[in-house]
């Protein structure tokens, strides 16, 4: 260990000074985000999509969450959205030296694979993904998001 580690626990081998409490809130929130959609998808989608006359309402453990239909997927989105966006503080290694780099490059290629696989799926009548199916057009606002959050690394590259 060097002096400079030695004198501040915080310091990485690098010299910069990581903050594990923002990476702990950075792989909390992009978890959640993820967890909340997926939760959404399998248990309360059912119920938010069920149309009165048509059955029996399914049976949900969240009803809550299905009361708030499509928002759940902002709510995911956004989860996960700010998690990587905190990613890009100075604090965490995303957010300095080549991991600004590789969240920038990241964020870019996935938010543009993201709008091609919706279109290459929107044409196709056999393939279906269950997100992207639901979104609809709203696909290319979470493509252009994910651009988005690549910028906020961009910002940060030196």
């Amino acid at each position: 260990m060097s002096k400079r580690t030695a004198r501040n626990p915080s310091m990485s081998i690098s010299g910069y000074e990581t903050s594990l409490v923002r990476c702990a809130v950075v792989l909390l929130l992009v978890a959640a985000g993820i967890a909340w959609i997926t939760v959404y998808t399998n248990f309360a989608m059912d119920a938010a999509e069920w149309t009165k006359g048509f059955g029996k309402k399914p049976h949900t453990p969240f009803p809550w969450m299905s009361d708030l239909h499509k928002w759940n997927y902002l709510i995911g989105f956004g989860l996960s959205f700010l998690g990587l966006i905190v990613s890009a503080h100075p604090k965490t290694p995303m957010g300095r030296g080549r991991g600004v780099v590789v969240g920038m490059l990241g964020c870019f290629l996935l938010g543009l694979a993201w709008i091609v696989t919706y279109y290459f799926v929107a044409q196709s009548s056999t393939a279906h993904i269950p997100v992207m199916d639901k979104l609809d057009q709203m696909n290319l606002i979470v493509g252009v998001a994910f651009m988005a959050v690549g910028f906020t690394f961009a910002t940060k590259w030196e």
